[in-house]
């Protein structure tokens, strides 16, 4: 069972790039202007497993080695890990960014004493499954395991992923972060059906980048 989701959002500092000016839908990535360095990819490429899990919302395999080619011709910066990432945003150094864990970037807020840090959920809104739990069969305390598992399930245990993970909480929870952010929104999610597939998606995903590397320290 996984007790918890996680969701991609875009993320930008509004000194260097006003709202009105940010991507969306995913498309909007591949206009002239955001041509040349304009924003980051990550090179671990988890959200476009989620969109090759999801061709029912008009997403799917193909459309994600498509956009994957093209963001490829876009000429992103290609950065290694969120915390990094934002960090350098807000210094200043990068405008927006392409596809972040929305829970990463919430504890880079809070560390955002100017509020320079905005976040842009885009639809479908890339969702998956997160603390996927599970009992051995030859658990010695199945029960104790059970309980606990129920626990985290549980709307008591559920607030506690969204204090202190934060917002990881799943989205079928009613009144929880993400269910809130994304009612009424269309969404993408890579669950149980797809979610052994997401190495191999992601390894597709790199193929049709090129192989990049991360360049930091470029400008």
């Amino acid at each position: 069972v996984a007790v918890g989701h996680g969701l991609d959002v875009v993320v930008y500092n509004k000194n260097l790039i006003s709202a009105d000016k940010i991507p969306d839908r995913w498309e909007d990535f591949l206009r002239p202007a955001f041509k040349g360095r304009k924003f980051i990819v990550d090179v671990e490429p988890r959200m476009y497993s989620v969109f090759a899990s999801c061709p029912d919302q008009g997403l799917g395999l193909e459309w994600m080695l498509s956009y994957s080619k093209k963001i490829r011709a876009q000429e992103p910066i290609w950065i290694r890990g969120f915390t990094r990432a934002l960090s350098a945003m807000l210094a200043g150094e990068y405008a927006l960014h392409s596809g972040v864990n929305y829970h990463s970037a919430m504890r880079l807020k809070k560390k955002d004493v100017r509020g320079i840090l905005e976040m842009k959920v885009i639809e479908p809104a890339p969702l998956r499954v997160t603390h996927p739990q599970m009992i051995l069969y030859s658990a010695s305390s199945p029960y104790a395991a059970l309980l606990f598992i129920e626990h985290q399930a549980s709307p008591e245990g559920q607030a506690i992923m969204d204090r202190y993970e934060p917002a990881q909480a799943s989205i079928y929870t009613p009144g929880s972060i993400l269910n809130g952010m994304v009612k009424g929104k269309k969404v993408c999610i890579n669950g149980f059906d797809t979610y052994e597939k997401s190495s191999e998606w992601m390894k597709d995903a790199v193929e049709a980048w090129g192989f990049p590397k991360e360049e930091v320290g470029r400008k």
